[in-house]
């Protein structure tokens, strides 16, 4: 019995801190859902090319008024 208890809980701390690998800063982005993000990361390889992106790159991804709200949260978390 106590071996089975251990393998939940051990199976359960695997997941919990997988789906905490998987979380990036994206995520808090209001607007911003799973194929934006995905999209997003096929172009850009990573959420650090994503930061490193000017605007206009961005713009071009996901139109001018999503590129704008993208650019301004990453930059706004940027400088606090």
């Amino acid at each position: 019995m106590q071996e089975e208890v251990h393998r939940f809980a051990i199976s359960f701390h695997r997941e919990k801190r997988s789906a905490r690998q998987t979380a990036s800063e994206l995520d808090n982005i209001p607007g911003i859902g799973p194929k934006l993000r995905t999209a997003l990361l096929q172009k850009f390889k990573s959420v650090k090319r994503i930061k490193e992106a000017p605007l206009v790159d961005l713009q071009s991804v996901v139109g001018v008024a999503r590129g704008q709200k993208i650019f301004d949260a990453l930059h706004a978390t940027q400088s606090e």
